[in-house]
């Protein structure tokens, strides 16, 4: 991925698969919004391929894709305002083809799944901030996706809210058995959550592991940190 000649991506090879939970993590400007933006067909590569089981979809649009079961969510959480929670869910399964009635019946399981049915009629201005991002992924989730890439999920959320939401991913892959893609800056989430962990710096793939391995790569720590004082950090203390 260029831009005006810069390269904000650059030869990263990333596989995700629908049984796992693969973290996505590095500095700040390292590339993984770029990624996840050119993974959704939000911004078009200017090299390289996209493939969903082994089905070249390179250069798809955004719906095209949602369709073929890729969804995602925003760093910053994006809803219809004058909709109910209910019908935010609903108009998304209408928008990869699904049926009035089967959009509202798998809207409505989707809130029963992750605990909001309690929320179906409410606006989702008048929620707290950690259950208007549990609402963006159930949003997400109503598409019926075989990949879930969320962007930030807890960004500005306490400790409590964001251990409610990582419970509600885990569960969440774990019953709908659909690959996720994690961004996130909080190591604790990254490394509680992923079965794998892929590290970005400087738009190029750092490191690719375990979470126990990334945890003591000390390229990681270095392209963090500067050098090799804060791995407790890295480490999520």
């Amino acid at each position: 991925m260029r831009f005006a000649g810069v390269k904000a991506l650059d030869g990263v090879d990333l596989e995700l698969s629908q049984a796992e939970i693969l973290g996505l993590i590095g500095p700040n400007g390292a590339g993984k919004t770029t990624l996840v933006n050119a993974i959704t067909g939000f911004q078009p590569l200017t090299g390289g391929s996209l493939a969903i089981a082994d089905r070249d979809v390179t250069g798809w649009s955004p719906a095209r894709l949602a369709r073929l079961g890729v969804a995602r969510t925003f760093q910053g959480v994006r809803v219809f305002t004058n909709l109910t929670v209910a019908e935010n869910l609903e108009a998304a399964g209408l928008g990869v083809g699904q049926r009035r009635r089967r959009a509202r019946r798998r809207a409505t399981e989707v809130l029963e799944l992750l605990g909001l049915s309690h929320t179906a009629q409410l606006a989702p201005s008048s929620l707290a901030a950690g259950t208007r991002r549990l609402v963006g992924i159930a949003r997400a989730l109503t598409m019926e996706p075989r990949f879930l890439l969320l962007d930030e999920p807890t960004a500005g959320l306490n400790e409590d809210e964001s251990d409610e939401l990582t419970a509600a991913i885990r569960a969440t892959h774990a019953e709908l058995g659909c690959g996720v893609l994690l961004i996130e800056h909080d190591m604790r989430v990254v490394m509680g959550l992923s079965d794998r962990v892929h590290v970005l710096d400087n738009g190029t793939t750092l490191a690719v592991g375990l979470p126990a391995d990334i945890r003591a790569n000390k390229d990681v720590i270095r392209a963090y940190l500067g050098d090799e004082l804060g791995l407790s950090s890295v480490n999520g203390a």
